[in-house]
């Protein structure tokens, strides 16, 4: 049986942590935009910066999973 993956190389990995920062980023600005509508930016930010980690762990674990 031969193994159909490609090795792991370093632009991957590198993709793979700017796509988790991308989505982060993207989560807590709509937190922090949220945040300023309603009057609680900090706690919005936060929250959209925890959401967003969450969210882009899964984005990247889907997208990256054939390197796994």
């Amino acid at each position: 049986m031969t193994n159909q993956h490609r090795p792991l190389t370093g632009s991957d990995a590198a993709g793979a942590g700017a796509l988790l920062q991308a989505v982060n980023a993207i989560f807590a600005g709509a937190g922090a935009g949220l945040g300023v509508v309603v009057g609680a930016m900090v706690p919005l930010l936060l929250a959209g910066f925890f959401i967003g980690f969450f969210v882009g762990i899964a984005v990247v674990a889907k997208r990256f999973r054939h390197l796994i």
